[in-house]
């Protein structure tokens, strides 16, 4: 068995290590959603915390693990009897970001269904995560309906299994951790709101501190046990500290003026639901059972705000995560009980970033807040600077969208846009393995095997069954697919009031693109080359962030933007060949630069068509005086066109049906 890294041995990471603690002395928190850049101990500090766990008592040969001093009376292996059990370490049990519903949550038991004729529960991972810790990697990751399951199953304490003939009910209450690295893609606000805590992570920029990170990481692998042995006395004492803060917690008084400052500080930041002020109350309890206090301080409702609120307050993916210190101290200042000490009112600067610029009055502390729309001039009314680029525009106010989808049926990746054949939805029929069978159609495969019992020589109750009766069970969800943006930035398009209504439609489509978990890239042409802004990504937010600093100017390469975004799309088809693309030209129509710049255009357009790539051209051409050119663009890549004013709500209904006509 493998030795963890010692708890205690991790450098730095305060807040991730405290968030861990919290939930450990009190379960009831919600969980852990650790947020960072790859490479700074996530995982590390998560497997480490469950040898700092107590051992638990269970009922011998209880696949559920039922406490022996209040057995569960609806356990599927119960009744059981109450007794003094046996001790074994609390589990750390790891959820595969490939895992399916039945392993997650348990299914019938196929091999006794099928060889003994009896209906039997085989136990999935939030059985055996029961009383422990379910640790999921990259949650992000995850199948949504998966992470549903997992959310509604830690939230209610229990498991509740209703499919194929079997109705279980079983205990699934654990400590949820989940890791993600957000380049990789955001988790939906909902799915963000079912976590208690959130930390984000980030590797020092202290040289002494990396230095100790990797002297520590080199002794751990040269000799685990002996490095572990030498931090044994500092888990020990931590060990100890949950064990009491356990039994301290039942007596932790939260009172009223510690609940008033927790409601005001989830008003004051316009958090949705009331999750947030119990994770709150909670999460402020167990401080005060940490720090060895009966009684709940202003510092412990500060401290939880802190981990409870910054994921809590993001409406859509593009909203910057983190709280403003400075808000937070004025609104507990403000609801402070009267009685309370000096020091546990001080509203200063407390802990690094003292509110990291983002309070309204500290807009005016130099550029960095730009983001309030004071750019400069530069480039006022369209002017080009001495390069012939003109500064960014920000995006005009994004809208609703409906979804474009690709037509036909795909294989890609589990997500909400196209319809297509996935591991998981709605069963719509059964066929023959090809390969290895993976789900199985029960009442195909009984159906199959029932004529051949007699000739089988069947004499119990177990039905024969061979391989040929076994049959594939066929589902229909849908997919997310890759929408690839290709967008004008040339000088044509140049105009700031045109150009913010080009990027806020993008942005639009952007966070549709996230909704319904796609990836995106982003690929702009001008001057007299094409760039690829943004390979594809399930990160629609560094996509916004691209597009928020896209410069404009010079010729108009689009035969180059067309070639590039073919390109892009080459590439990625080895990389993942069962998601299909969605292709979102953005533009006016012209071409210029280079010889026969038109021609050139319709050359690369009808090679997109002969790939049979969805294509939506939106048409950016304004003026009393229109040349058509970007409708003439998408009869050439046999896709759609639409204006920018068509792109709304309502309108884009007839364009999704015109893209699916178009390309059957």
């Amino acid at each position: 068995m493998t030795t963890p890294f010692p708890f205690t041995a991790v450098v730095g990471q305060d807040d991730l290590r405290l968030a861990l603690l919290l939930n450990a002395v009190s379960p009831a928190v919600g969980g852990v959603l650790v947020r960072g850049e790859k490479g700074t101990a996530k995982s590390t500090a998560v497997r480490a915390l469950s040898a700092l766990l107590p051992e638990v008592a269970v009922v011998p040969g209880c696949r559920f693990s039922c406490d022996p001093a209040a057995p569960d009376p609806a356990c599927p292996d119960g009744p059981h009897e109450t007794g003094p059990g046996t001790q074994r370490p609390a589990r750390m049990v790891e959820l595969p970001v490939g895992a399916s519903e039945d392993r997650l949550v348990g299914a019938l038991d196929i091999e006794r269904a099928l060889a003994e004729g009896v209906k039997a529960f085989e136990p999935g991972l939030l059985a055996d995560a029961h009383r422990g810790i379910l640790y999921v990697d990259e949650v992000n990751l995850l199948h949504d309906h998966l992470v549903d399951l997992l959310l509604d199953a830690a939230a209610m304490g229990a498991s509740y299994v209703e499919r194929e003939g079997v109705s279980v009910r079983h205990a699934a209450r654990f400590l949820l951790v989940g890791t993600m690295n957000p380049e990789e893609g955001e988790l939906r606000p909902q799915l963000l709101d079912r976590f208690g805590l959130t930390v984000e992570v980030a590797a020092s920029r202290e040289p002494d501190q990396r230095v100790e990170v990797v002297r520590r990481r080199l002794a751990y692998d040269d000799d685990p046990a002996g490095f572990t042995e030498r931090w044994a006395d500092e888990e020990s004492s931590v060990r100890a500290r949950i064990i009491a803060a356990r039994a301290l917690l039942p007596s932790v008084r939260l009172g009223d003026g510690a609940l008033r400052q927790i409601a005001a500080t989830c008003a004051a930041f316009e958090v949705d639901g009331m999750r947030a002020d119990i994770v709150m109350a909670r999460t402020a309890t167990a401080l005060a059972a940490w720090a060895g206090r009966t009684d709940v301080l202003a510092e412990d409702v500060r401290q939880a705000a802190l981990l409870a609120l910054p994921h809590r307050r993001r409406r859509n993916p593009f909203d910057a995560p983190g709280l403003d210190e400075n808000k937070l101290d004025d609104t507990l200042e403000e609801f402070a009980e009267q009685e309370q000490a000096p020091e546990d009112d001080d509203p200063g600067p407390d802990g690094p970033g003292g509110g990291g610029g983002q309070s309204p009055e500290d807009d005016s502390d130099g550029p960095q807040g730009g983001d309030t729309g004071a750019q400069p001039e530069a480039g006022e009314g369209g002017r080009p600077q001495n390069s012939g680029e003109q500064q960014p525009v920000r995006a005009s106010e994004p809208f609703r969208t409906k979804a474009l989808s690709v037509p036909g049926i795909g294989e890609g990746a589990a997500g909400r846009r196209s319809r297509a054949r996935t591991e998981h939805g709605r069963t719509t029929g059964a066929r023959r393995p090809r390969g290895a069978l993976t789900k199985l159609h029960l009442a195909a495969t009984v159906q199959a095997a029932a004529p051949h019992q007699l000739a089988r020589g069947r004499a119990g109750r177990g039905l024969v069954v061979r391989r040929d009766d076994l049959r594939q069970a066929t589902r229909e969800g849908r997919e997310g697919n890759l929408v690839l943006f290709v967008v004008d930035a040339s000088g044509s398009m140049a105009a700031r009031q045109r150009m913010s209504a080009v990027k806020g439609a993008v942005l639009s489509l952007l966070l549709d693109a996230y909704q319904r978990r796609d990836k995106v890239g982003l690929v702009t042409f001008r001057g007299s080359a094409a760039d690829v802004a943004l390979p594809p990504t399930s990160s629609v937010d560094a996509a916004a962030v691209r597009l928020e600093s896209l410069p404009t100017g010079g010729r108009t390469p689009l035969a180059a933007g067309l070639l590039k975004a073919r390109d892009v799309l080459r590439v990625e088809r080895l990389r993942d060949p069962a998601r299909r693309a969605l292709v979102v030209v953005v533009t006016d129509g012209r071409a210029t630069g280079g010889p026969e710049p038109v021609a050139l255009a319709g050359r690369a357009a009808r090679l997109f068509a002969a790939d049979g790539v969805a294509s939506v051209v939106v048409d950016c051409e304004s003026g009393p005086v229109r040349l058509g050119l970007a409708r003439q663009l998408a009869g050439e890549l046999e896709g759609t066109a639409v204006t920018l004013d068509e792109l709304r709500a309502d309108s884009i209904a007839g364009l999704v049906k015109d893209v699916q006509r178009r390309a059957a």
